[in-house]
């Protein structure tokens, strides 16, 4: 089985990336009538975080938006991988807690927030990150 983790790594960096870029896509309306639009994602996200007050849910919505793409584009490259994996651990684990909060547990189970969450720490733990260019800069400085 270690023989296929440099393989399982680099498809997992490409889920995760993927997942990411298609929520984000979504809520900027790039799926065409399949995407579900800035103020359906300012009201979900204004239902998952029951407990923050009104006025900071657009600051809410902005900065995971910001925070998905940069995530996603670190992943996909390969570039600053376990930093990305862990920030994209972090924020995920904290969608399921907000979930869980507002709606209960069976939401963040439903979306598979927690195993995209696990994921991500499974990620940033590998040792290595084969096909990135954290491997070219390491290769580089030696």
């Amino acid at each position: 089985m270690k023989k296929h983790q440099d393989t399982a790594t680099l498809l997992l960096r490409i889920a995760l990336a993927i997942g990411f870029l298609s929520a984000v896509s979504s809520r900027l309306g790039l799926w065409g009538e399949y995407s579900s639009g800035w103020q359906n994602f300012i009201a979900y996200t204004e239902k998952v975080n029951s407990f923050a007050p009104k006025n900071s849910i657009p600051l809410i919505a902005t900065l995971s938006t910001i925070l998905e793409t940069l995530f996603a584009l670190l992943l996909l490259t390969g570039y600053k991988t376990r930093l990305a994996a862990t920030g994209a651990a972090i924020l995920t684990l904290l969608f399921a807690l907000a979930m869980a909060y507002s709606f209960g547990i069976k939401d963040p189970l439903d979306y598979s927030v927690l195993a995209f969450s696990a994921a991500a720490f499974l990620l940033a733990t590998m040792p290595q990150y084969r096909w990135s260019i954290d491997e070219i800069l390491l290769k580089n400085k030696n």
